[in-house]
């Protein structure tokens, strides 16, 4: 059963005592130091970076990120590899303002008698990024607000994604274009990929 998470994450021991052996992961998972997680839900055996940021963020059984990954407003799917220091879900200001400052939707972070446009915040929230099951995002990738990334695509490093990938898919680029399918490419012969049956002799 997935744990919610709350703001400051407490670490948990980077090495396992389980009866797999030392440095396996224990089924709650572990938070590296230095992260932070606001709301949002992990999954079982899954693993947080050092020094990640994660604000509303469910990320799926056995998924990772590495170091220095900032995750927002997303869901992650089961069995996801997420690398070194990718950013998804990036917030975005406000361009039908006076001015493109914090100031004109966090006024209260500035004037004590002022309030936050909880409205537009809101609806910011709202556009989430959803990566799919089996996925694989390298380093330095970036994942914008309100795509969804197909089961068993690849993003390059570096890559820019501002569109939906599809699944199997690998994508590379600024912005990110689609360069060919990975082998296993859903197909009509491909059954759909059941993230129960990716690690079924596994417990619940």
């Amino acid at each position: 059963m997935a744990r919610r998470t709350s703001a400051p994450a407490k670490r948990t021991p980077a090495v396992s005592e389980s009866p797999a052996g030392p440095g396996a992961l224990p089924p709650a998972g572990i938070v590296h130091e230095g992260s932070t997680l606001v709301a949002g839900t992990l999954g079982r055996y899954t693993e947080v970076g050092q020094g990640s940021r994660f604000a509303d963020v469910e990320l799926g059984d056995y998924s990772y990120c590495d170091r220095y990954c900032d995750l927002a407003n997303t869901t992650v799917g089961k069995f996801s590899n997420i690398a070194s220091f990718v950013r998804i879900g990036a917030t975005d200001h406000p361009l039908d303002r006076a001015r493109l400052h914090h100031f004109m939707y966090r006024s209260a972070k500035y004037w004590p008698d002022a309030e936050d446009d909880a409205q537009w915040l809101a609806k910011r929230s709202s556009r989430r990024t959803t990566i799919g099951h089996d996925t694989w995002i390298g380093h330095g990738a970036q994942v914008k607000p309100d795509v969804v990334v197909g089961n068993g695509a690849v993003i390059a490093s570096g890559a820019i994604v501002t569109k939906d990938v599809p699944p199997y898919a690998i994508v590379a680029g600024v912005p990110a274009r689609v360069i060919r399918f990975h082998r296993y490419e859903q197909g009509p012969s491909t059954p759909p990929l059941d993230s129960s049956a990716l690690c079924g002799h596994r417990p619940d």
